[in-house]
């Protein structure tokens, strides 16, 4: 049986499962193991995802099964999404997990963590279910849809916070997966009116000025907005590598910066970069600090999604 829900359409037959070990055909059946339940539940600032033109300010209910379609070897959440899925957190069915949102006033919930992609029945069917009562859904994950399931969740998905980890080769030879897919997914949501930002995680010695380019090119072309580059820190596979630099994440995002690209952020940082209006040069944000008090101090000079300065309209959803 095909599997629709990545762009690998592995064909799975009887008693055995997809690339990511979550897909299984049994009894004649194409299932997803673990359905509906959680090994990650928490409430955390949007930033944290990172969403910096969404709500900024705003807490969100994170949630994550276990899972991947790719093998990154430098996976920040490997026990999650490479783990043996042996250990179940609790079952919360999609009607439990809104309650839980509604009970704990936050306007979103967020897919995040581990690969949403693998697991995108559940996800599908809170969102269904959100949807109705007004709460916003979110999706981190590395972008790999197939088309399939592009048309069938993106209506129902608010927020896309998508990974686009290098060149084509990087794809290929670090993460067991496809570029093309990912940037194919971006230009569509884009084009169906989604918010999306995208996080690049940078290695030091790995990524360079050429890959940051190339990439910032193909983002500005599919009309990217907002991208976040952050610094590696050494796990999994990569448990032995230096962390990424200070010097180097700056320079990164110097190149960055000539994409053409108007919101550009740095991650897992000691910086705060503010929001500027693309027009007027003025701070209209001038952190995205995870603390509440600090994030609405910064946000005296963006009203209603514009410029208090020139009212230029800002790109995201700010009330």
């Amino acid at each position: 049986m095909i599997c629709d829900f990545c762009y690998r359409h592995c064909n799975i037959q009887d008693g055995h499962e997809g690339f990511c070990k979550v897909r299984k055909v049994r009894n004649g059946r194409l299932i997803s193991s673990g359905y509906s339940y959680l090994e990650a539940l928490n409430i955390d600032p949007i930033e944290k995802k990172p969403l910096f033109h969404f709500l900024p300010g705003s807490k969100t209910l994170s949630v994550a099964q276990s899972g991947c379609n790719f093998n990154c070897d430098f996976c920040q959440n490997w026990s999650l999404s490479q783990g043996d899925k042996g250990e179940r957190y609790s079952y919360v069915p999609p009607r439990k997990l809104v309650d839980l949102a509604l009970k704990s006033q936050v306007p979103s919930i967020s897919f995040t963590y581990s690969e949403p992609i693998v697991w995108q029945d559940y996800v599908f069917d809170v969102s269904l279910i959100a949807q109705s009562y007004g709460i916003k859904t979110i999706m981190v994950t590395n972008g790999s849809f197939s088309q399939e399931a592009l048309v069938r969740l993106q209506p129902f998905i608010d927020v896309f916070n998508i990974d686009v980890k290098g060149d084509a080769d990087y794809y290929r030879t670090i993460c067991k997966g496809e570029m093309q897919p990912v940037l194919d997914s971006i230009a569509y949501l884009i084009s169906q009116g989604n918010h999306v930002e995208v996080t690049t995680m940078l290695i030091e010695g790995i990524h360079n000025a050429s890959i940051i380019a190339q990439i910032g090119k193909a983002l500005h072309e599919r009309g990217v907005q907002v991208w976040h580059l952050s610094r590696f820190f050494p796990n999994y596979k990569m448990a032995n590598r230096n962390m990424t630099s200070e010097d180097f994440l700056s320079a990164m995002v110097r190149v960055a910066k000539g994409s053409g690209i108007p919101f550009i952020y740095r991650g897992n940082t000691v910086e705060d970069d503010p929001t500027i209006c693309p027009h007027c040069g003025k701070i209209l944000m001038s952190s995205h600090s995870y603390d509440n008090h600090a994030r609405e101090e910064s946000r005296q000079h963006l009203h209603q999604g514009r410029c208090e300065y020139c009212h230029t309209e800002i790109y995201g959803f700010y009330e």
